[in-house]
């Protein structure tokens, strides 16, 4: 296996050799041929490539960006157009204006393209955070993490016998609060009434001489623990 990948390896960058040497040679007899001599002519296989190296490793990071498929798509067509072009299907000697225009336009056109793949932010969309998913009603997992069908019998016992729910008991009221001097008067009343017929104070006596509304000769009742 060691030797096979290797081999595959060394053929791969041959010819990627290959490949990018007759595409340097083909931008270079384009640019020459447009007018850009000297110096001149070698930078635009230079700046085509840089490019489209740079729009690639961007796809790598971000696949979903326009902006670098945009721009890979313009050096790529680049490329191969000037390899077309010098394939005979064009008069180099004879280079139409417009290609001409567009030849010493690249240089504005790829320092756009190079500054804007690596100084914009990509758009990072946030992964989807995994969710734990939950066995099936009737399955258990087993350590390869495959669900099995769960056949085997299972016995249920039955259900113990709850007792019989005690009836609730009513809570006792508590007396509102009364006013101590108030408190101190009804008592008063209550005790000279007991000295003089031997009796608790009937409550509806009480309210009587209090003059009070029900509820609060009630509560004062309760206090003093009148029937």
């Amino acid at each position: 296996m060691t030797v096979n990948r290797s081999i595959r390896l060394d053929a791969v960058l041959i010819q990627a050799v290959i490949a990018g040497a007759l595409s340097f040679s083909h931008l270079h007899d384009l640019a020459d041929a447009a007018g850009q001599s000297g110096w001149k002519a070698w930078a635009y296989p230079i700046s085509v490539d840089l490019l489209l190296v740079a729009a690639w490793r961007r796809l790598r990071t971000a696949r979903g960006d326009r902006a670098a498929w945009a721009w890979f798509v313009i050096a790529l067509i680049a490329s191969l157009g000037a390899n077309i072009a010098t394939a005979g299907l064009l008069d180099l000697n004879a280079v139409p204006a417009w290609l001409r225009i567009v030849v010493a336009g690249w240089p504005a056109l790829a320092f756009l393209g190079g500054t804007l793949l690596v100084h914009t932010p990509a758009d990072a969309t946030p992964a989807p955070k995994p969710t734990e998913e939950s066995a099936p009603v009737g399955l258990h997992r087993t350590n390869d993490t495959t669900p099995e069908l769960d056949t085997a019998p299972k016995h249920t016992e039955p259900a113990p016998e709850l007792p019989a729910a005690e009836p609730a008991q009513e809570p006792t009221p508590v007396p509102a609060s009364v006013p101590p001097a108030l408190l101190d008067h009804a008592r008063k009343l209550a005790d000279n009434h007991r000295a003089t017929t031997g009796t608790p104070l009937p409550v509806a006596s009480l309210r009587t001489q209090l003059g009070l509304p029900a509820p609060v000769v009630d509560s004062i009742a309760a206090h003093l623990q009148l029937a």
